[in-house]
């Protein structure tokens, strides 16, 4: 049987026999004399060497199987699990000819579809008839004369377009350059307030455009692993958008975040402001965006560190001051390298996908072995910038908080070495490693919180 039964139908093997012999009994079904479908369940024997399969014909009163048109056998398993749902689902259909022979029903399958859960998990399983789905709503919109596609409401199709949970990525850097900032003495509410709105729709559109380049280059159709933080928004995949509104809200994003910037740049004065702004978009666009396509060469991590970590955190820093400053550069190490490693696992199970697609990222590149091993290093590095930050007295002792979070990114390593052929197994560590971010963020930010404090007492 094809690997994952969600592909066209396929003339049946040894290996399909062998696969219904496991079921204990059949449900055989037909479309009967008077149009209705009717079905019956029964015994059977699975008979490879002569290709059919032998049903018995139901006793007593019971519908009889008829041995003269096409029927339709299948043989499947599920087991509930109460609260949760159901695992051990498989099945197998088998579509033929029958016949009468020896008080039994020969059945000659011509075709068969299954799918075991065991061999391929649901949401894979999902992924793979997706394009089938397209079809079938395809031709279905074509005999209505009107355009059927699933539906969301707005709120949820916003949510799931703009993937709004990862802001978190956008406000760790920015509000720590501001906390620098106003440990320098400079602080200005309104214009931290145009800064956090404006970066966030600078991160919006980036993930969006993101998607467009992604669907278009076949990425994301190429990916039938996609996980809650892997595999994009699938938007344009599943149908839910058209390609047209997609572009429409990234321009629309795109917009703002650019009014936002510019404004900032008139308020403050600031070519640097403008240099990082223009370095910020370009990097995000060029992410997927032809002709760089930055992640497609194995510099995702290298571009998504540069992008969230210090233009964004000199970019708040420099809103707020007008200058440059080490300190803030040096804070900035830790939070890029730790955002390019959420990029870095959440791309361990795009990797298939990916490598059929032409995108060469780093977990295609490299063997499992040395893509885990590099995590921890990359992580202990962060760490270590922090560490080294504050012994030559560029980094506040407060910020040493940010260590608190040092276990998880030895959970995460553990997690890839455990789970990395398994991309739902992986998917756990895959959120632990976005909190590592997070929470190695918010142990510096509550370091400077402490330190401004400090220094007011003073």
């Amino acid at each position: 049987m094809p690997r994952g039964g969600s592909v066209p139908a396929h003339a049946p093997g040894p290996d399909d026999f062998s696969r219904l012999a496991r079921y204990p009994f059949v449900v055989v079904s037909w479309v009967a004399d008077d149009r209705y479908p009717t079905s019956v369940a029964t015994d059977f024997r699975a008979d490879a060497e002569a290709g059919v399969v032998r049903l018995r014909q139901p006793t007593g009163d019971a519908v009889r199987i008829p041995d003269d048109r096409t029927i339709n056998v299948v043989g499947s398993h599920i087991r509930p699990q109460p609260g949760q749902g159901y695992d051990e689902r498989r099945y197998l259909q088998m579509w033929g000819t029958a016949l009468a022979a020896d008080g039994e029903i020969a059945f000659r399958p011509t075709r068969v579809w299954g799918w075991d859960e065991q061999e391929v998990p649901f949401f894979e399983y999902s992924e793979r008839s997706v394009p089938q789905s397209r079809h079938y709503l395809a031709r279905l919109s074509a005999e209505k004369g009107r355009l059927i596609r699933p539906r969301l409401d707005l709120g949820a199709l916003f949510f799931r377009t703009t993937r709004l949970p990862f802001l978190s990525a956008t406000f760790v850097p920015v509000l720590l350059g501001m906390a620098i900032a106003a440990l320098d003495g400079a602080f200005n509410p309104w214009l931290a307030l145009l800064t956090v709105i404006g970066a966030a729709f600078a991160h919006l559109g980036i993930n969006v455009a993101n998607d467009i380049f992604d669907t278009l280059s076949g990425a994301d159709q190429a990916n039938v692993n996609p996980t809650k933080f892997s595999g994009g928004s699938r938007v344009l995949l599943y149908d839910l958008v058209t390609l047209r509104e997609l572009i429409a809200l990234d321009a629309l994003l795109f917009g703002a975040a650019a009014a936002i910037g510019l404004a900032l740049v008139w308020a403050t004065g600031s070519a640097t402001l403008l240099a990082i702004g223009i370095a910020g978009i370009a990097v995000g666009v060029f992410y997927t965006a032809p002709p760089l396509k930055l992640v497609y060469r194995g510099l995702g991590e290298f571009a998504v560190a540069l992008g969230f970590g210090p233009i964004m955190l000199l970019g708040a820093y420099v809103v707020q001051t007008g200058t440059l400053s080490w300190e803030a550069a040096v804070a900035s190490v830790p939070v890029a390298i730790l955002i390019a490693l959420v990029l870095y696992v959440n791309e361990i199970p795009d990797r298939v996908g990916d490598a059929a697609a032409g995108k060469r990222t780093l977990p295609v590149r490299l063997p499992p072995a040395l893509v885990t091993n590099a995590y921890l290093g990359a992580a202990l590095a962060a760490f270590g910038v922090i560490v080294a930050g504050v012994a030559v007295g560029l980094l506040p002792p407060f910020t040493l908080l940010a260590l608190l979070a040092l276990p998880l990114a030895i959970r995460v390593y553990r997690g890839i070495g455990a789970n990395y052929s398994s991309p739902y197994g992986l998917m756990a560590y895959m959120g632990v490693n976005v909190n590592l971010h997070l929470l190695a963020g918010l142990g510096l930010l509550t370091g400077y919180a402490i330190a401004i404090v400090v220094a007011q007492l003073t």
